[in-house]
């Protein structure tokens, strides 16, 4: 019933799969392992005597190859690679040791296995002991030097998977690339917190400038990394300001920063003096978890030629300012749109309660990606996959060189809220080229986003979603995603009473911020996370970072504003399909249905005690019927509820404007005018309904005398009509008669309208 609502195109919808899932909620894939421990007494090739050896392992046109040691003769590497048994291409597997020249590497011994004859390995084995192999030389001898290698064949549940260099995150073509570009990885988003920081006053402040020690124009301003702030000018005819404000800031664990306010008088157009400024290292800001009243503080301010960020020195006669400085771990720090937010937790540990479920999440595979490079003449891509839940993000190994990678990686979450999002992404890495890496920014493919609440418990999902991304010439599927996900809950009656509780933390109804700040909030918070985890090994970029958590989703688009505009007719829909069905009623198009209204409404009359258990009832029947056309698929994106498949190219070209625009005047021209229109509909509907309201205000208001007093006649006769008549009978009366037959109905309108459309609103007031 509902989810046909918005019918989009079957290229863009889910599609179902039956995967024979192995390991959890992956596929199970063979991989052949090599263990490369230590080398002895191997034979030095150099007039010197000395040896750089590295090792190479290569199987058909794939390789790995460890660190040089220098000057070694016997040297450990301990360092395991993997080839995915779908891409074998020979027979044999070569184990060489290579001597690291600066023209050419020289040969120093191999050792080869069959690979039909190597050992498989399936957990809870234990691991393969490694042995020692004699080196042979070109000609097949057995040579000097011995090398120590486990060799088998496993599964990715194999605990060596994780640690080891894989054939298929880079292939021949790319071997150079470092592999810290193209591991797994699991990253935590640091733990923020919000700054806030009162500003009540400042005394004995000393002036700089003569003109102004008369009339001064004094603001604070207020500097937490790249953060910064400003509080009101203040005027103030002697050496004492007073302002009282909060100013909020973004900070991340540990905290290294410092919170630097200078006191700065404003001089002259664009030039401020600066007065003198402190430094407050936020490792030593009191935390709170509640709304308690924090303890104020003075604080000295130093000489405006002074930088240093230690504890000034107590003078005789200092400046100082009056602060009220706290870390207020009671909030949610918003690094994502409250729409799709990953995690609903305060800050403050102590305030965690307990999670509900387990969330699980197996990365399959992608089919038919777009191609977002060239190499060797053909479109290919490197891609990889990253998903985000609270302040957990993975990262799946890079597939190089396919448009049908396969992935087979699983990962788990703590679920503490079922109104949270799950985010995955998939990008293609930049960092890898023919040559190795570039330093490219990595180019997003698609997301796909899963609300946990719409999953049943316990069912696992597997699902092919199409990865959609809206381009300047319109939406198109850039492959699919291949998911298997699946929400186990631990507590059904924690999670159940879940849903009469507060959606955010109480600090954010007890101490409310505004739009404003929130907005402001959520974009450092953005920058902290996208600066820490770029960073990391293997970093994830700013542009992987602001893509998982739509930062840019409150920028203006004409095509959002449509989509929203037509969710809230959708949401009427229902009420006016009601007010259709009662037009009907009372037009007797089907006499047999007004007739049983008609009955219906007097037995709930004259029995009122019936009339809420019939409507609750009547619900929960609606619902039980509804149950049998329940989705059967989680959502995914909706093109049409998008509006993205009826989009204009000119509205497409304007959401992908920069900001500020860098395009032509006379195209912003016109897209202005366009603007003004719309906002011209809008400043209409919104005048109408002031108008409407302003009516019911006149009633009683003598802005039209004889309006008025027809109203207190009637509010007489209404009194005196509803006490002496009983209200049943009235009602009956009234619904019997707005039913009537068209026979008794005139085309005019009914008199009550008529004296309310008469009624003066404020317009003809406005200029």
């Amino acid at each position: 019933m509902f989810a046909n609502s918005y019918t989009q195109s079957s290229s863009f919808g889910l599609r179902e799969t039956n995967p024979i899932l192995g390991v959890g909620l992956v596929e199970q894939m063979q991989f052949l392992f090599v263990r490369v421990v230590k080398a002895n007494d191997l034979p030095s090739k150099d007039l010197t005597g000395s040896l750089d050896p590295y090792v190479e392992v290569k199987l058909g046109n794939y390789k790995g190859v460890t660190k040089h040691l220098e000057k070694n003769q016997s040297p450990e590497w301990n360092t395991v690679f993997t080839f995915s048994k779908d891409r074998m291409q020979s027979s044999v597997l070569e184990v060489l040791v290579r001597d690291k020249h600066i023209l050419k590497d020289e040969f120093v011994g191999v050792v080869r296995f069959d690979l039909h004859e190597i050992p498989t390995r399936v957990p809870p084995d234990s691991p393969l002991a490694p042995q020692w192999y004699r080196l042979e030389n070109k000609k097949g001898e057995k040579g000097k030097g011995e090398l120590m290698l486990a060799v088998w064949i496993g599964t990715q549940a194999d605990e060596a998977f994780s640690e080891a260099w894989h054939s298929d995150e880079a292939s021949s073509v790319d071997s150079s690339t470092p592999s810290n570009h193209i591991r797994s990885k699991v990253y935590h988003s640091p733990r923020l917190w919000y700054v806030r920081v009162n500003v009540i006053e400042a005394q004995d402040l000393v002036f700089l400038s003569e003109k102004n020690r008369g009339l001064s124009n004094v603001h604070i301003k207020a500097q937490i990394g790249n953060q910064v702030l400003k509080t009101k000018s203040m005027q103030s005819q002697n050496t004492n300001v007073l302002w009282n404000e909060d100013l909020m800031f973004v900070a991340a664990e540990p905290f290294d920063d410092h919170l630097i306010l200078t006191v700065e008088d404003r001089v002259g157009p664009n030039k401020d003096e600066i007065l003198g400024r402190t430094f407050i290292p936020l490792a030593t800001v009191e935390r709170r978890a509640d709304d308690r009243i924090v303890h104020s503080r003075w604080f000295n301010l130093q000489t405006p030629s002074s930088s240093d960020i230690e504890e000034p020195k107590k003078d005789k006669f200092s400046s100082r300012i009056h602060l009220r400085v706290c870390l207020d771990g009671g909030y949610h720090v918003l690094d994502e749109s409250t729409h799709y937010s990953s995690d609903l937790r305060p800050t403050a540990k102590q305030l965690w309660k307990p999670p509900i479920g387990i969330l699980e999440l197996g990365i399959l595979n992608a089919d038919a990606l777009t191609a977002m490079k060239t190499r060797h003449n053909r479109g290919t891509s490197d891609t990889y996959c990253v998903a985000k839940y609270g302040q957990k993000w993975v990262r799946t190994r890079t597939i190089t060189d396919s448009l049908n990678p396969k992935y087979n990686e699983q990962y788990t979450w703590e679920v503490f809220d079922p109104a949270t999002v799950l985010t995955v992404g998939v990008f293609d890495n930049g960092q890898i080229t023919e040559k190795g890496s570039n330093g490219n920014r990595d180019t997003k493919i698609g997301k796909v986003r899963i609300r946990i609440s719409t999953l049943e418990t316990g069912r696992v999902y597997t699902h092919s979603y199409p990865l959609l991304v809206l381009h300047p010439s319109g939406v198109k599927t850039m492959g699919e995603l291949h998911l298997a996900i699946r929400f186990s809950c631990t507590s059904m009656p924690n999670m159940m009473l879940l849903y009469s509780k507060p959606l955010l933390p109480k600090m954010h109804y007890k101490m409310p911020l505004t739009m404003v700040q929130l907005d402001m909030l959520r974009h450092q918070a953005v920058a902290i996370v996208a600066a820490r985890l770029s960073r990391a090994e293997p970093p994830l970029g700013k542009e992987v970072v602001e893509y998982m958590t739509d930062a840019d989703s409150h920028l203006w688009s004409m095509r959002r504003s449509k989509a929203n505009f037509f969710r809230l007719m959708s949401v009427f829909n229902g009420v006016f399909a009601v007010g259709k069905w009662f037009k009907e009623v009372c037009a007797w198009t089907n006499p047999i249905t007004t007739v049983l209204v008609h009955v219906l409404f007097v037995m709930l009359i004259f029995f009122p005690e019936l009339i809420l258990p019939t409507l609750f009832m009547y619900n929960f029947l609606i619902g039980l019927w509804n149950y049998r056309y329940r989705p059967k698929y989680p959502p995914h994106m909706n093109t049409r509820l998008s509006c993205a498949d009826s989009v204009h190219s000119d509205e497409l070209d304007e959401e992908f404007d920069t900001f500020p625009t860098s395009k032509s005047s006379d195209l912003v021209r016109m897209r202005y005018d366009r603007l003004r229109s719309v906002a011209g509909r809008i400043q209409t509907v919104v005048g109408d309904v002031a108008s409407q309201g302003e009516r019911i205000q006149a009633l009683q208001s003598w802005r039209d005398p004889r309006a008025t007093v027809i109203f207190m006649l009637f509010c007489v006769v209404a009194s005196a009509v509803l006490y002496a008549v009983p209200l049943r009978l009235l009602i009956v009366t009234g619904g019997l008669y707005v039913m009537r037959h068209p026979k008794f109905r005139h085309k005019l309108p009914p008199a009550p309208l008529n004296f309310f459309r008469r009624l003066p609103a404020r317009t003809d007031s406005m200029l």
